[in-house]
């Protein structure tokens, strides 16, 4: 197991229990995501991505299987050891409240905090770098409610960062985003993975610019799992098989999906 890699996987099988018995999504995964690099998760609607974020971060347990994290089995780690050393960013709408985005971002100290949740003047420090880092800190004072969705997917990507994991999985943050905060966040995430040296993994309906913007991308299809970087897995043909339909066609010379009538 490589030294870099935060999260890792050893013959992994994913899936869920139904009445009728077991619905397997996928088996046998050996993934390795390594620090500094920003890797999107792409697949057709319903193949099994969130059951492949959820079980990454040991929300639901394996078919089969190991996750590593930091090389400890995520299922021996308990929630404050995994609250230390991954955070996660959802797209559940946030429940609510009066919270300023200051506050919001703050939250991400938690692990960190006595009872009190008292931040220290090292909490404090955090806090506004990370406010810094994603160009928050004009935001600092505003009631959470009162941003829009892009503004808001940054402040939940801050908080992320202040809670100072070493990975950040994000399920599909650039949903419900115009283009330009769709780049906006992807350009801010290839950033952070860059200069803070963490490994960001998020799943993510924007082909073209994850294979555009990503180091590394995992590709689920109906036969296959397959992760390499964007050019190779061009080569591979992998592409090809994300969708069944015949007008839809992946054009390995530009990069990018084509529609034909």
């Amino acid at each position: 197991m490589s030294n870099k890699s935060i999260i890792s996987t050893v013959n992994l099988s994913i899936g869920y229990s139904t009445k009728k018995g077991t619905k397997v999504i996928a088996e046998n995964l050996n993934l390795s995501l390594a620090k500094g690099k920003l890797i999107t998760l792409v697949g057709a609607n319903g193949i099994g991505k969130s059951t492949l974020l959820r079980t990454l971060t040991g929300i639901q347990k394996p078919l089969s299987g190991d996750v590593f994290l930091e090389e400890k089995n995520i299922r021996e780690l308990d929630d404050l050891e995994l609250a230390k050393n991954l955070s996660l960013v959802l797209t559940e709408k946030l429940p609510p409240s009066n919270l300023t985005v200051f506050e919001l971002i703050a939250l991400g100290r938690q692990p960190y905090t006595n009872w009190l949740g008292k931040l220290s003047e090292d909490d404090l420090k955090i806090v506004n770098d990370v406010m810094q880092l994603t160009q928050t800190i004009d935001l600092a004072q505003k009631k959470h409610y009162q941003i829009s969705d892009g503004q808001l997917q940054k402040v939940m990507i801050a908080r992320a960062l202040a809670q100072d994991t070493s990975i950040i999985i994000l399920d599909e943050p650039t949903t419900h985003l115009d283009l330009l905060h769709k780049v906006s966040v992807f350009k801010l995430l290839k950033k952070l993975s860059q200069e803070t040296n963490k490994c960001i993994l998020f799943s993510t309906h924007d082909i073209d610019l994850a294979i555009q913007l990503s180091d590394e991308m995992i590709v689920m299809t109906e036969e296959k799992v397959y992760q390499d970087q964007p050019c190779n897995l061009i080569s591979e043909g992998a592409f090809n098989r994300l969708f069944e339909d015949e007008k839809i066609s992946f054009d390995g010379t530009k990069g990018k999906f084509v529609i034909s009538n």
